[in-house]
């Protein structure tokens, strides 16, 4: 087994943990809570295909640079007792690049959402 990505070594940021050999990069999304949201879902984010529960706000990932990569978060609340829906969603797929992305969540009512770039602070 090979030794884990600096990258994936930083506090905080959640490794790549399917089989890519190549260079990785950061991506931060984030997924503000609305409303009563917090009380009657979870946001979920997977990378991959691979889900991972997350908190509201901030959460940051490693994934390949050298590589398409389906990125989507949905919410999954509980519709009372055992039954779990999920409601809304968004999902993207990132492009090839070297260089590090942050994009924002924007989970509608009307379920179907959206991931949005958000660009980087201008000098």
């Amino acid at each position: 087994m090979t030794s884990p990505s600096v990258l994936a070594t930083a506090p905080g940021v959640i490794p790549y943990v399917e089989y890519h050999d190549g260079p990785r990069r950061l991506l931060v999304i984030d997924i503000p809570c609305n409303g009563n949201e917090a009380r009657r879902s979870a946001p979920i984010a997977s990378i991959d295909g691979r889900q991972y529960v997350v908190s509201w706000g901030t959460v940051s990932f490693e994934i390949p640079a050298d590589r398409n990569v389906h990125v989507s978060v949905y919410l999954q609340s509980s519709g009372g007792g055992t039954h779990y829906a999920s409601t809304q969603f968004a999902s993207a797929i990132l492009p090839p690049h070297p260089a590090p992305a942050r994009l924002a969540a924007r989970l509608s009512a009307a379920m179907e959402g959206a991931l949005v770039p958000v660009e980087p602070p201008r000098a």
